[in-house]
């Protein structure tokens, strides 16, 4: 006997106002990331729309972001709250779901409103990446509440605060849910054309300082030890690491150091970023980061300082993971929509779960594209097909007989 799941989709016919509405306000209040005021806005008002789904609201404050500043020192700026919501913590099947708060766009950013591009296509900070999809999760779950099923999932949101920097605080809750789940459900936008991100690259951020002596440019140019060259040169070799492994890229994004050209400069700030295929890449882009370093150390009058790390895992697809792509590929299916898998060179909250060893899906949020520019925009018509999408995964799964290949007896 098949079982109808119709009426509770159908439900979400209904919501697509009150989703575009919420998605609106959220992203006409600025969130850049480290806008710590914008970002607790946003989250209070996530509590408010959280209400009807009646789950256990905790706000949890977050380590200070840590960053190398231009003097070299390494500095503290605060973050905004996370906010976790948990409900049925009892229920034999617990699903994570996950997204971010924050955008790209910094309080003085010139990209703060909202504008219709046409009928069906709403350009704003962070419509797409990640209100919109925020807005698609909460509507799914409230779903699976409103339906018969909602006795058999058990459930935790996590709302953080700095996704777009890298996750640096909110890693550790992340990894803390991944003890209690056993699947998760990230709600980044898929690709333009509705198709979810498979695999992904794992990143590093790192920041390198050179020290060197300051002397007069003319007089005495022979004492002094120049920071600047001393970097151009390990920036060199750092590039000349490209193509030395088959999936590895690094690029160095920022340079800045020395002031008047009379005098040698003695300090110079770089900062670059790795990305890589598999987990063994990264004992193969420290031992390079290694050598280059001693090189440059080795120099008389010369130091380095190498800042950072490797804060996200690639994300390789496990036999579950594939599982629950098929899944979601079945489900769009039967509401008319193809649905594939491909990998990306993106990283996102996925891969923190992915590496703590939880299947996830993180891109069932909404259709939309240009991210991260002042150019992004969001598909509103795709509010509700996505909300419907995991709607009926989450009763395929309340409703399945076989949940085995999650761990679950």
């Amino acid at each position: 006997m098949t079982t109808d799941f119709t009426p509770w989709l159908n439900w979400l016919d209904e919501q697509y106002d009150e989703m575009l509405s919420n998605t609106i306000a959220l992203s006409e209040i600025n969130s850049g990331s480290l806008n710590v005021e914008g970002v607790n806005r946003v989250g209070q008002e996530l509590i408010r729309i959280c209400q009807p789904l009646g789950g256990e609201v905790e706000i949890l404050p977050v380590e200070p972001f840590r960053s190398v500043n231009e003097a070299g020192d390494v500095e503290e700026k605060p973050l905004g709250d996370a906010i976790r919501i948990r409900k049925r913590p009892e229920a034999p099947l617990q699903i994570f779901f996950c997204g971010h708060m924050d955008t790209v766009f910094a309080i003085d950013h010139s990209f703060q409103t909202i504008t219709w591009l046409d009928d069906d296509t709403l350009n704003g900070p962070g419509v797409a990446d990640l209100k919109g999809g925020l807005m698609v999760m909460l509507k799914a779950i409230e779903a699976l509440e409103r339906s018969p099923w909602a006795e058999r999932i058990g459930w935790e949101i996590l709302f953080n605060s700095d996704e777009e920097i890298g996750s640096q605080a909110s890693a550790p809750l992340i990894a803390d849910a991944a003890k209690r789940v056993h699947l998760g459900m990230i709600y980044e936008p898929s690709f333009p054309d509705g198709n979810l991100a498979g695999e992904r690259k794992g990143s590093g951020n790192f920041s390198v300082i050179t020290r060197g002596l300051a002397a007069h440019a003319g007089r005495e140019h022979h004492l002094g030890r120049n920071a600047i060259r001393a970097m151009c040169d390990f920036v060199s070799a750092l590039d000349d690491l490209n193509g030395q492994r088959d999936g590895v890229t690094i690029n160095p994004g920022f340079i800045e150091g020395g002031g008047a050209v009379n005098v040698v400069p003695d300090l110079c700030i770089s900062k670059f970023n790795i990305r890589l295929e598999k987990p063994e890449d990264e004992a193969w882009c420290e031992a390079q980061l290694a050598e280059l370093i001693t090189n440059i150390q080795s120099r008389d009058g010369i130091s380095i300082e190498l800042h950072g790390g490797f804060t996200r895992k690639p994300k390789v697809l496990t036999p579950a993971n594939k599982k629950l792509f098929e899944l979601a590929k079945t489900c769009g299916a039967d509401l008319g929509m193809t649905i594939d898998y491909l990998p990306t060179g993106g990283c996102c909250d996925g891969n923190n779960l992915a590496a703590a060893g939880i299947p996830n899906i993180d891109t069932l949020g909404v259709q939309g594209g240009k991210i991260h520019s002042a150019d992004e925009y969001v598909k509103v018509q795709s509010f509700t097909k996505r909300a419907k999408l995991s709607a009926l995964m989450l009763m395929k799964l309340a409703t399945s007989d076989d949940l085995s290949w999650l761990g679950v007896r």
